[in-house]
């Protein structure tokens, strides 16, 4: 694409730099080594704006995995806002990669991140710009293979036919071995069928086209037979078990735009020991793997010093959580006192003692503050297993005040198992009792007033969690859940409620728990106009719903329906590690409201006979 042709649209769009490329430390290669060989292309797409997508660590990872391959070339593209496609479509130019402004037509692969639901119309919105089929089975020899990796592929059968190949784990465990074998099939002339047929011999890589999905006369989903003597019965998620020897990011590509996470994100470590039962993270990251101290502080020294960011977040389910958290903390700040360089804890549990670690962060810079308790009653978080009391919510929140802080988020759930409405009115009880903490502290020690964001969600079942069974609540029900406790909090002094639009959660548990025949939807939605439905204000509940009525299927029957615990699941052939016996346990025992004590205190047994692999522990 010639430069003079891409400024004359970028004149006409809103934030330009999300689609000029050029940042500091983007990777610079030539297409062909000093051998003659051509390099692999391969385009790693995030299905969302720039700002979201440049802040996702996983991204971030793969592109330094892939291009510290010789024979790679790995170059990175976003989905276009409404204008950058318009103006793409009246030009007649197609999608391109940021570093060499190619299209993307003409890249080997594309691999995409599937981090959410909601960006399944923004796969299509890249591939239509970039004149690539939508289906798999419409594609040629000329076209790139078209794969994802990310959380989604917990269930990847939405979105089955449109991928070629779907990698299920830890990317930076599989990527190499991935092109390794991509790249000698490339020099053999294997034909893509071919090519496919060995990518799936590699554990974690599931080619969806050699298998075939049946439903029953009831309209569910019956079963997944293979096609295919050779691909596997199961796919195995691919686990990274040693954190230290595991690739990074390198240097982090710094825009020239803020982004939504605009600061150097650090891994502490991966998985959680705690068990939340709604909690698919929770689940499909085990086991918890940490980062030596020495390896956290070695890639906070490399990523200050090629970014210049003065902001560090220590990433993970539970920063709290980490066993070396309390040296870690006071190591960071004293390192870098004199460059003003401030530490951010984003996944705080209320059980966390931290009050001294607060007291040092606040001294260079107060960085946002969150607590999930995710209920409003002790019985119900019993039920979901949350592990935390009033108390502990009570005693962090005072710590945080003491320490000078005046504003908290805290997120709770609505349509939880089990919930009625005293569990709601128990969300707001709570937020009350927040509030005169606050209050009851002497003027002096408490600062400004208080601002304490109360924040609800609408539950959504997800795969390999023990709710994966459960029914999301009919949207009349969410609505008036949200007005009971909207009515609730009013009055409550220094707090405000924010709560998620229940149409964009009632899709996205359809497509959680859907089968292949969403793929028809989706593309029928798009068609209909459907684009960015992450975004409130611009999903289109019409397009949905004609889409859902013309394939003969509801939402209702994905996302409402209570699956019973022997039904066949349209994602029962992936192994996320975690055992089916180990779910329908901890479903059992979540109606009794029974607590399963955290993994750090005993093996509770989750991997069945893989624990001694997975964990290296013994049940108890």
């Amino acid at each position: 694409m010639k430069i003079s042709q891409l400024n004359s649209i970028l004149k006409k769009v809103e934030k330009p730099t999300r689609y000029t490329g050029g940042e500091l430390n983007m990777r610079v290669k030539e297409l062909t080594r000093p051998d003659g060989t051509k390099r692999h292309r391969f385009a790693l797409c995030f299905p969302d704006v720039y700002e979201i997508g440049m802040s996702h660590l996983g991204s971030r990872i793969i592109y330094n995995v892939l291009n510290e391959r010789d024979d790679t070339y790995c170059e990175r593209a976003y989905a276009p806002w409404f204008d950058m496609e318009a103006a793409l479509r009246e030009n007649g130019i197609p999608i391109y990669s940021l570093e060499t402004h190619t299209p993307l037509g003409e890249f080997d692969l594309i691999g995409f991140s599937l981090l959410y639901e909601m960006c399944y119309t923004n796969i299509l919105t890249v591939l239509d710009l970039a004149g690539i089929p939508f289906l798999s089975a419409d594609r040629g020899e000329e076209h790139p293979l078209i794969i994802a990796g990310g959380p989604c592929v917990c269930n990847p059968e939405p979105v089955a036919d449109i991928m070629d190949a779907l990698i299920f784990g830890d990317g930076e465990e599989v990527m190499n071995e991935f092109m390794d074998e991509y790249s000698s099939c490339v020099k053999e002339g294997v034909d893509r069928r071919g090519t496919l047929e060995r990518l799936s011999k590699i554990k974690g890589v599931y080619v969806p086209s050699f298998y075939n999905a049946e439903y029953g006369g009831d309209g569910n989903f019956k079963s997944l037979v293979k096609l295919e003597p050779a691909a596997p019965d199961f796919i195995e998620r691919r686990v990274v078990m040693d954190l230290d020897k595991a690739v990074y990011t390198g240097k982090l590509v710094v825009p020239y735009m803020s982004i939504v996470h605009d600061r150097v994100a650090l891994e502490i470590f991966r998985g959680c020991t705690r068990g939340c039962r709604f909690c698919q993270a929770g689940f499909i990251y085990r086991p918890v793997r940490e980062r030596e101290m020495d390896t956290v502080i070695k890639q906070t020294d490399d990523s200050l010093d090629c970014t210049g960011y003065d902001e560090i977040s220590l990433f993970s389910l539970s920063s709290g959580d980490y066993s070396h958290i309390h040296e870690l903390v006071p190591i960071i700040l004293d390192r870098y006192e004199k460059d003003r360089v401030s530490v951010s804890l984003p996944s705080l549990r209320i059980d966390s003692f931290l009050k001294d670690d607060l007291e040092k962060i606040q001294k260079v810079r107060k960085t946002g503050l969150t607590f999930a308790p995710e209920a409003g009653t002790q019985r119900l978080r019993d039920v979901i297993n949350k592990g935390v009391t009033e108390e502990d919510l009570l005693r962090s929140v005072h710590d945080a005040f003491e320490a000078g802080w005046h504003g908290v988020k805290l997120y709770f759930m609505i349509g939880l198992p089990t919930e009625t409405d005293e569990d709601v009115l128990g969300i707001a009880e709570l937020a009350r009792k927040v509030s005169r903490e606050f209050y009851s502290m002497p003027k002096e020690l408490r600062g400004k007033g208080l601002r304490c964001t109360v924040s609800a969600s609408t539950f959504v079942p997800k795969p390999f969690t023990p709710f994966q069974w459960e029914p999301q609540i009919p949207v009349s029900e969410v609505l008036r859940r949200q007005a009971l406790l909207r009515n609730a909090l009013k009055g409550i002094r220094g707090v405000e409620f924010s709560c998620h639009f229940s149409e964009t959660s009632r899709l996205e548990a359809a497509f959680a728990r859907g089968d292949r025949r969403l793929a028809s939807v989706l593309i029928k939605a798009y068609e209909y106009g459907a684009r960015l439905d992450s975004w409130d204000e611009h999903f289109k509940k019409d397009a949905w719903e004609r889409a859902f009525g013309e394939n003969g299927l509801t939402v209702e029957q994905f996302a409402n329906r209570r699956i019973d615990l022997d039904e066949p699941l349209a994602w029962q052939h992936m192994d996320a590690v975690v055992s089916l016996d180990y779910l329908k346990r901890e479903h059992e025992k979540a109606y009794a409201a029974q607590i399963t004590k955290d993994c750090r205190k005993g093996c509770n047994g989750c991997f069945g006979a893989r624990c001694s692999e997975f964990c290296g522990k013994k049940v108890d």
